[in-house]
This record gives structure tokens, sequence and C-alpha cells, in this order.
């Protein structure tokens, strides 16, 4: 049960920074109501891109405490963590990914598996991004692949510092260089981003998926692993939740009714733009078979332990430590 302090003459306004997301829509147009007591300032900023509110929504977090509340980085919320950062955490989940959807090669390149990958110059957003973790663990523990044999090359600053492991290779590409013209001219060999470049998006360059089909590698790694991989965490400014403790559960409760009405848009076949849209909703929910969005510690414990585990390894943290760590321990039971 979350109560509110009933003495209190004025509710506690937060402002939380969100990627513009189906399931953020609630929180943008009203209908996700916060607990009694609360009233979120919902916030439309980007990461890579400027939304309505602007970009560098992870960095003005960690750094700058622009936000009361944001989606965040998994992988630098787990370094800040480890470093005591004044930043905390509830076990919700807004973003996820597949790493081998993303990874991208030349149409004409001879490279067609994990392991061709070996010696190979492959760009990254930075060292420490999510997607660049996942995929490095992914390449080394799922398929064999160690990363520190690949030729790295990043894109953008790196929002914790940290020692990179001796003799592994890693490369600062120019500002505002294009990763699709890069991979047309062979000066790359592949590129695992979170988000592909226009030019890659447009198909004004070519370029295919290292995977010959995807989606039955990522629902064989699903039916293995039993989760959708975590890309981004809902953090908090630890003062805030040592100051106010019931917003922790109350920012769950909220989040949570916000997925509840997100899923409701798929009862109008027309509610995406896609005309198939339904189609590939029904598709999907008979081919997991369980919800890949769980919100709660538990539904997510493995999987945290295996970020933990792929962070380690890459020495982004100095120890494996208990997923615990990372949430305000009221929702630990969640």
């Amino acid at each position: 049960m979350i109560d509110r302090v009933s003495q209190v003459a004025q509710p506690l306004t937060l402002t939380i920074a969100l990627e513009r997301y189906d399931r953020h829509m609630p929180f943008f147009d009203g209908t996700a109501k916060p607990l009694a007591g609360l009233v979120l300032k919902a916030l439309q900023v980007g990461q890579s891109r400027a939304l309505r509110d602007g970009a560098n929504r992870h960095e003005r977090m960690i750094h700058d405490r622009a936000f009361d509340v944001a989606e965040f980085s998994m992988s630098t919320y787990l370094m800040a963590r480890n470093r005591g950062f004044d930043l905390t955490a509830v076990p919700v989940f807004p973003r996820r990914l597949f790493s081998t959807s993303q990874m991208f090669v030349h149409p004409l390149s001879n490279l067609w598996e994990p392991k061709d990958l070996i010696g190979k110059k492959v760009a990254l957003s930075s060292f420490q991004t999510t997607l660049s973790l996942l995929a490095k663990g992914d390449l080394k523990f799922e398929y064999g692949v160690p990363w520190e044999e690949i030729h790295w090359l990043v894109t953008t600053e790196e929002k914790v510092p940290f020692q990179p492991k001796n003799d592994v290779k890693i490369e600062r590409l120019p500002k505002g260089v294009d990763l699709g013209l890069l991979l047309a001219n062979r000066e790359i060999d592949a590129f695992i981003m979170p988000h592909p470049p226009h030019s890659v998006m447009s198909g004004q360059v070519k370029a295919r998926r290292l995977f010959a089909d995807t989606q039955l590698e990522e629902h064989r790694y699903f039916r293995k692993y039993g989760y959708f991989p975590i890309m981004h965490v809902l953090a908090l400014r630890e003062d805030l939740a040592r100051r106010e403790p019931w917003v922790a559960k109350a920012l769950m409760q909220t989040y949570a009714s916000a997925m509840e009405i997100a899923e409701s848009y798929y009862e109008d076949p027309n509610w995406s733009r896609l005309a198939w849209g339904r189609h590939y909703y029904e598709q999907e929910r008979d081919l997991l078979a369980v919800d890949p969005w769980p919100i709660g510690f538990a539904a997510n414990k493995v999987n945290l332990e295996q970020f933990i585990k792929y962070s380690h390894d890459q020495g982004l943290i100095s120890e494996r430590y208990p997923p615990e760590r990372l949430f305000v321990e009221s929702t630990l039971d969640t």
C-alpha cells in the first residue's frame, strides 16, 4: 500500500523525462494518472535526437541533475551505481532491444555470422551504450566470439569515464560521421547501433542485417533466456528517493497504468499507420506467449544479472555486485 502524508497541502510535482514511445503517450496526454499527491510533468526528451523538450537525456540526468526522474541507459546506470553517483532507480524498463536486429553489414559482404566479425572494424554509438554492452556480451558468451578480438569504433563520448582493458582497440570517429557512408565505402565492416543512421533507414544507403533471419534467431534467444533484453531503466535522484520514500512505488504504479493504456491502443486495427500492424501485434503475442515487458524486480532479475556479468567482463564496473543494489529497497518485493 502506498501512502502520501495526508497533511501535505501541496502535491509533489516532479519532472519525468521520457522518449516518445507508444507506452509513454499516456504520460504526455495525461491519461496515466499518478497517485493523489503526486504530479508528473512529462517532458519529451530524446537521447541521440532532439524531441519537443530537447536531447541528451542521459547526460543531463547524470551530470546536470536536470530531471527528477528519467528514462536512463541501463549500462551507464550500472556504472553509476558502482561509482556511487547520486542516482537510484525503480524496476521499470522503458526500452528493450535484441542485439542481433541491430547488427548491420554491407549487403555484398561475406559476413554472415558472428564469427565473421573477428578482426573486423565495427562501429558503435559508445563503448558503454547499453546495446553495445549487450552486443559485445552476446557475441562472447552466446556465440563464442571474443569481443576483445574486434576493432571497435565509437561515434560519441563515454558518459562515465572508464579504463579499457589492455590491448582492446577502441577508436573515436569524427563527430557527425555518417556510418552508412562509411559502410558503403568499406571503411567499416559493420555497425551495431540503437538508432541505425538515417541514410540506411531511408534506403539511401544499402545495408543488411548480419543474421539472415533475425526474427528466428531472436525467438530462439527469447525461448532460451526468457527475456526481451533491457535497454533503459527508470532512474531518479537518490536524495528524492530518501526524502520521499513513497514516490518509488507510486512511479511504478503510474508506469504500469500507462502500459495498460498503451496496450489498449492496439485494439483498434488502424491505430498504427502500418497496414498490418494488428497482424504483427497478434503474431508477436502468439510467438512470445508471455509479456516481454514485465515490470518489477523478480521478473527481471536474471536479465539484470546477465548485464552485470557483461559489464564486469568488459571492464565497465569493478565488481559483479548483486542486482538488488540497483533499486530503491522498497521495490525489491515487486
